[in-house]
């Protein structure tokens, strides 16, 4: 008689959920966090987005990102994020093998938001201490609203509409 495999804890239902401030962490070190907990079976929720911080020479960053953007067509694709939220989105879709079933279930269990959306506060928000900006000494950093704004981001009000809508 075969024995059933059994699946590792967090291979089938959610077993939790997890908000992570993005305020002042290291966008690389948090999009790994969540990917690897989003793999485990958790939902992830990341909000202040707009407060990550990618490390690296500023004016390196702003050409790297621009070329990315420009690749491809308007109506043919790839499409890039000019948002904030959509932008951390994307960077822990990199980290997700998300071609495979597992990849995309993981993804669809990760949220972003620009700011703190009202139902979100009265729960418990935690930081990601080893992925702190403060932990690299002298590292040349900017925000990733910063860079959004250099890509074409126009704020006009998102944020609070955001969080009028998710009341």
């Amino acid at each position: 008689m075969a024995k059933a495999k059994e699946k590792p804890d967090g291979a089938g239902k959610a077993a939790g959920k997890t908000i992570i401030d993005a305020t002042n962490l290291i966008l690389g070190r948090l999009a790994a966090k969540a990917a690897k907990q989003a793999l485990q079976g958790e939902a992830v929720t990341v909000v202040n987005c707009e407060k990550a911080v990618i490390t690296g020479d500023r004016e390196q960053l702003l050409d790297n990102y621009a070329k990315k953007f420009d690749v491809g067509q308007v109506n043919q694709g790839p499409y890039f994020p000019r948002r904030p939220d959509m932008l951390v989105r994307r960077t822990i879709r990199g980290m997700l093998p998300r071609k495979k079933p597992k990849g995309r279930t993981a993804f669809a269990r990760i949220e972003c938001y620009v700011g703190v959306p009202s139902q979100i506060k009265q729960e418990e928000i935690t930081s990601l201490p080893e992925a702190s900006v403060e932990r690299i000494k002298k590292a040349a950093h900017m925000t990733v609203s910063e860079l959004c704004k250099h890509l074409g981001y126009k704020d006009s009000g998102y944020t609070e509409i955001v969080t009028a809508v998710k009341k």
